[in-house]
C-alpha cells in the first residue's frame, strides 16, 4: 500500500500579525513596569533627600539610623528629623499622591485636559471657611501654623474642611439633577468663583496684617503638619486612594463617554458621584492641612500618560501616585534650598516649574493635547 508522507503544517494566515502583536504588547509591559519602579526608586530617593537636606545637612546615616529606630543615634539628627522634615516628607508624598489621583479622576470624569482637583470648587470652599475665621477670630498667627484666637492649628484645619465640605454637598445635591458631566463641570466651576467671590468680600473686613496671613495661607506649605495633624490625613488620603483603585474599571468606561458607558451595564451616575465623592475626599484633605497647591492634579496626569504610553487606569492611577510623590517632594526640597533659611512659597515652585512643562507637553504631543485620550 502507498502511502505519502505527511505535510508540514500550513501558518495561519494570521500568525505572524498575531506575534508581532504579541512581542508589542510584551515591550509595552516591560517599559511600563520601568516607569512605574522607576517612579517608585525615585520617590524612596528624593524622601530620604528631603530629611537629609535643608538649612541643616543631617548625614545620610544618620538619616538612616534615626529612620531604622536606632536609639543611639545622634539626639540632635533624631529631633530635625522625627519632628520637622519627616511629617513634611510624608505630608508631600500623601499630598502629591491624592492631587496627582484626583486630577485623573477629574480629567476622565469631564473629559477635559484642563480639568483639576479644584474645578468643582472645593479647594474655594476651603479658603471661605479660613476667612470666615480670619475675619471673626482675628485670624492665623505670623505663621503658618499660628495660634486662631486659642483655637491653634486645629481651628485653620476645621474650618477648611468644613467649608469645603459645604461645597462638596452641594455639587453632590446638585448632581442629582445633571446628566452632562460638562454641564456639572461648569456648576462647579461657578460655585468655585462664588465662593472666591464671598472670601474677597471677607477679606475687605478683616485687617490688613490678618488678610496678609491669609494669603500667605493660600500659597500653600508642606512644613505646616504635625504627626497629630497626619493621624487624621493620612487616613483619609488613604480612604480617597483606595477608592480610586477600586473604581479603575468604571474610570475606563466613563473615558469613552457616557453613552457608551450605559450601554456596557454601567451606572453611570452612580459612577459619577463614587468618582466626585473620592476626589473631594483628597482634595478636601490635602487643602485643608497644607492649603490649595497648586499645579499637582492638573500637570501630574499628563505626564503620568506620556510616561506610561497609556490612559488604562489600571495602570495610570498607580503611576500618578507614584508621579505625584515625586513631584511634590522635589518642589518641597526646591521651597526650602539646602544649606539657606530661604522659604519659598510652595505654589511658586510648582508653578514656575510646572507651567513650562505644561505648556510644552500640551504643544508638542498629541495624547497631552487630547488630555485623556
Amino acid at each position: 500500500m502507498r502511502t505519502t508522507a505527511p505535510h508540514p503544517p500550513v501558518p495561519a494566515v494570521g500568525d505572524g500579525a498575531g506575534a508581532a502583536a504579541a512581542r508589542a504588547a510584551s515591550a509595552t509591559g516591560r517599559r511600563r513596569a520601568l516607569v512605574l519602579g522607576g517612579l517608585a526608586a525615585g520617590t524612596v530617593v528624593l524622601f530620604v533627600l528631603a530629611i537629609a537636606l535643608g538649612s541643616y545637612r543631617v548625614p545620610l546615616t544618620e538619616v538612616v539610623r534615626v529612620l531604622l529606630g536606632d536609639a543611639g543615634a545622634d539626639p540632635r539628627w533624631r529631633v530635625i528629623v522625627e519632628e520637622v522634615r519627616l511629617p513634611r516628607a510624608v505630608t508631600a508624598v500623601a499630598v502629591g499622591a491624592a492631587l496627582a489621583v484626583a486630577g485623573v479622576q477629574m480629567q476622565t470624569l469631564f473629559r477635559n485636559a484642563l480639568a483639576d482637583p479644584f474645578s468643582l470648587g472645593v479647594s474655594s470652599g476651603a479658603s471661605m471657611g479660613v476667612a470666615a475665621v480670619v475675619v471673626s477670630t482675628g485670624g492665623v498667627a505670623g505663621s503658618f501654623t499660628g495660634n486662631l484666637a486659642g483655637a491653634g492649628r486645629v481651628g485653620v484645619v476645621v474650618a477648611a474642611a468644613f467649608g469645603a465640605a459645604c461645597v462638596l454637598a452641594l455639587v453632590l445635591v446638585l448632581s442629582r439633577w445633571v446628566r452632562s458631566a460638562v454641564t456639572l463641570l461648569v456648576i462647579g466651576v461657578m460655585i468655585g468663583s462664588a465662593a472666591t467671590a464671598v472670601v474677597s468680600v471677607m477679606l475687605v473686613y478683616a485687617r490688613p496684617e490678618h488678610a496678609q496671613q491669609f494669603v500667605m495661607w493660600g500659597l500653600g506649605s508642606f512644613s505646616a503638619t504635625t504627626w497629630p495633624d497626619l493621624q487624621v490625613m493620612l487616613p483619609v488620603v488613604g480612604a480617597g486612594l483606595a477608592a480610586a483603585l477600586l473604581i479603575t474599571k468604571r474610570l475606563n468606561a466613563l473615558m469613552l463617554g457616557e453613552g457608551y458607558a450605559r450601554t456596557m451595564g454601567l451606572n453611570v451616575r452612580r459612577s459619577r458621584d463614587l468618582a466626585l465623592l473620592g476626589t473631594s475626599l483628597l482634595t478636601g484633605a490635602a487643602t485643608a492641612f497644607c492649603g490649595p497647591v497648586a499645579f499637582l492634579g492638573l500637570a501630574v496626569p499628563h505626564l503620568t500618560r506620556i510616561a506610561l504610553g497609556t490612559s488604562d487606569h489600571r495602570v495610570l492611577v498607580p503611576g500618578a501616585m507614584f508621579a505625584g510623590a515625586c513631584l511634590a517632594l522635589a518642589c518641597a526640597l526646591l521651597s526650602q534650598p539646602p544649606g539657606t533659611d530661604a522659604v519659598l512659597p510652595l505654589n511658586a515652585i510648582t508653578s514656575l516649574f510646572g507651567a513650562p512643562v505644561v505648556i510644552t507637553i500640551l504643544v508638542r504631543s498629541r495624547r497631552g493635547m487630547q488630555g485623556v485620550g
